[in-house]
């Protein structure tokens, strides 16, 4: 894999990251509706222009990876220091998107390990990746890792180490919703709403708490089954959610970032011929 190679693994990357933040009605999440931040107090601009600040970082750690070759101590390590650096860049950009930075950090770094891998074997590599300890992670917690021990909750952290099995619950809604004839649009609605119904959001317990975590995965699950986003019935159910959690200030932010690396794998080349083979 050439420096070249790198560069398209981030810009991939970046791309289901903006991808994410083009989708509406998001529930209480930015969308392009929301001119000058007026509901969620995130200018939507300011999130893609913050975003496209995540592609050096991202392509530097697919350049660790290809230079390490396998799912290291040592690499481990270095996507840290380099994690950090890119959060500091995306911070001077605008800030946000943290959590899809972890995400799609070790994504894009199991991808460039083997540039063939599925997206399962992605997942799988990550996973591996993940495992180890960060030696020059800082010792403070942070609100997020706070929120995991205080809760029990699996976190970003806990997520990466079962192989981000709400990635692949996101993939299988996206194959799902297209089957059945949805627009593009409703389908990874579809997957954020699959994602949201049963991810124990850090974010969402921080701000709302257990009852509120759950009044939220009940939201989401309440609109799959009403008929999924493409249906009238769930089109209705979807608007009130959004509507209820922008009045709340409930932000599922952890949801956002997990589609955002589902959209990622999505995109890599490797998937189109095992979905044509499924057709």
């Amino acid at each position: 894999m050439s420096s070249r190679e790198d560069e398209a693994l981030a810009h991939a990357a970046v791309t289901a990251l903006t991808g994410q933040l083009a989708l509406a009605p998001k529930p209480g999440l930015p969308d392009p509706r929301d001119v000058g931040a007026r509901v969620t107090r995130r200018d939507h601009r300011m999130l893609r222009w913050s975003a496209k600040a995540l592609a050096p970082g991202l392509a530097a750690m697919a350049a660790a990876a290809r230079r390490t070759g396998e799912p290291t101590p040592a690499l481990r390590t270095e996507l840290g220091a380099i994690g950090r650096c890119t959060e500091h860049s995306v911070h001077l950009a605008g800030g946000g998107h943290r959590g899809a930075l972890w995400a799609l950090g070790l994504l894009v770094a199991a991808a460039a390990l083997d540039p063939r891998a599925g997206a399962g074997d992605v997942t799988a590599t990550a996973k591996r990746i993940a495992a180890h300890p960060d030696k020059r992670a800082p010792r403070r917690p942070s609100r997020g890792s706070s929120v995991s021990a205080k809760y029990g909750a699996a976190g970003a952290r806990g997520e990466a180490w079962a192989g981000f099995p709400h990635i692949r619950r996101a993939l299988d809604a996206l194959a799902t919703a297209r089957a059945r004839g949805a627009t593009e649009d409703r389908a990874r609605l579809d997957a954020l709403l699959t994602v949201m119904s049963t991810l124990q959001d850090t974010e969402l317990l921080y701000t709302a708490g257990p009852i509120g975590l759950r009044h939220v995965q009940a939201g989401a699950r309440g609109v799959l089954e009403a008929g999924r986003t493409a249906t009238e019935a769930g089109a209705l159910a979807l608007a009130a959610l959004d509507a209820d959690l922008h009045a709340r200030a409930w932000s599922p932010r952890g949801s956002a970032g997990l589609l955002a690396g589902a959209l990622f794998l999505d995109a890599l080349p490797v998937t189109a011929p095992a979905r044509a083979r499924a057709a």
